[in-house]
C-alpha cells in the first residue's frame, strides 16, 4: 500500500513552524497512544531538534496500558519529556506543565543569570491530524479554542493559547510526512484514523486490522464477533464470520465484503473490541515501531 501524501497546505505548515520556531522554549509533540512510532512525525526531528520536547501520548484510554509503560520509559531514556494522558480529561495543564518546566529549566537559569525577568513558558504543540491535539488545546485553555472533529487536518493556521499562568502555547495544523516508506506505519495511521478513508485502500486497513487482533487477541476477536476462529482461520474466513455474525449481507444472501470492511475498521478504531497499541515500544521498524 503506497501512500503519498503532502497537499499544498501541510507543505505551508512546515514552513510556518520552522519560522516560528525561533519564538518557542519548548516543542510539545501530541501523539496516538496507540502508535507512538507510526503518529511521529521524522520530519518534526529536522526541523525541532535543538529544542527540548515534551511528549503527550493521547488517547491512552484506548490502548494497552502495559505498552503505554514502555512507551514512558523508553522516550525518556531518549532525553525527551513523556506523559500519558486522556485528551477529554480537565486535569491535563496539571500533568503538563511540570514537564515543560523540567525541559526548559537550563533556559530559564540562563535567562535569570542575564537578568532577564522570568516570562512564561513558550511551548509549540505539533501533531500528526488527529491525535486529538485541538482537544487537548481546549482543555488546557478551559474554553474551545481549537476546532475538534474526527476529520484529520481540522486545524488550518496558528494561533497563540494562554494555559494558566505560566505558559502560552503555539498551536500548529497538523502536518504530515511525504511519503510512508513502510507500508505499515500508513496501515496504522489509516486504522486510528489519521488519514482519510477516501485517501487508502480500506480492505487492506481492515485486514491488517484482523491479523493483528488474531496473532496478538485472538479471544478478543471471537468474543467479540462470536465468530469461530482460530490462529490459521483465512482472512475470507474471518470476513464470512463476521459478515454472518453480523448480518452483513446482500440480496442473494451474499456477504458484503465492503460493509464488513467498514465494520471492522470502525470497531477497531473506536476501540470497541479493545484497548490495543499496535506499535511496541520494544521492537523493530518492520514491526511497526
Amino acid at each position: 500500500m503506497s501512500i503519498n501524501w503532502f497537499p499544498g497546505h501541510m507543505a505551508k505548515a512546515r514552513r510556518e513552524v520552522e519560522e516560528n520556531l525561533k519564538k518557542v522554549d519548548v516543542v510539545i509533540e501530541i501523539l496516538d497512544a496507540r502508535i507512538p512510532y507510526s503518529s511521529h512525525n521524522p520530519m518534526m526531528d529536522e526541523i525541532t531538534q535543538h529544542k527540548p520536547r515534551v511528549v503527550i501520548l493521547n488517547k491512552m484510554d484506548m490502548a494497552d496500558q502495559s505498552e503505554t509503560d514502555k512507551w514512558i520509559g523508553r522516550l525518556k531514556a531518549e532525553g525527551k519529556y513523556p506523559v500519558a494522558i486522556m485528551g477529554r480529561s480537565h486535569q491535563i495543564i496539571g500533568k503538563i506543565e511540570p514537564l515543560a518546566k523540567a525541559a526548559t529549566e537550563e533556559i530559564f537559569n540562563r535567562m535569570e543569570s542575564k537578568g532577564i525577568n522570568k516570562r512564561a513558558i513558550r511551548a509549540m504543540i505539533i501533531g500528526i491530524p488527529n491525535v486529538g491535539k485541538s482537544t487537548v488545546i481546549n482543555n488546557i485553555a478551559k474554553k474551545k479554542i481549537a476546532k475538534t472533529g474526527n476529520t484529520p487536518g481540522v486545524t488550518k493556521a496558528q494561533q497563540w493559547i494562554k494555559a494558566g499562568k505560566n505558559m502560552e502555547l503555539l498551536d500548529t495544523p497538523g502536518i504530515l510526512w511525504p511519503k510512508f516508506e513502510d507500508e505499515t506505519v500508513g496501515k496504522k495511521l489509516s486504522l486510528t484514523g489519521a488519514i482519510k478513508d477516501s485517501v487508502v485502500p480500506l480492505d487492506e486497513v481492515a485486514i491488517y486490522g484482523l491479523r493483528f487482533l488474531q496473532e496478538h487477541h485472538l479471544e478478543d476477536l471471537r468474543r467479540f464477533y462470536s465468530i469461530d476462529a482460530d490462529a490459521e482461520s483465512e482472512i475470507i474466513e474471518l470476513y464470512e464470520a463476521i459478515g454472518k455474525s453480523r448480518g452483513l449481507k446482500m440480496s442473494g444472501n451474499e456477504i458484503n465484503y465492503e460493509a464488513v470492511t467498514n465494520r471492522v475498521i470502525y470497531d477497531i478504531r473506536n476501540a470497541k473490541i479493545g484497548r490495543y497499541t499496535f506499535d511496541k515500544a520494544g521492537g523493530s521498524v518492520g514491526d511497526g515501531q
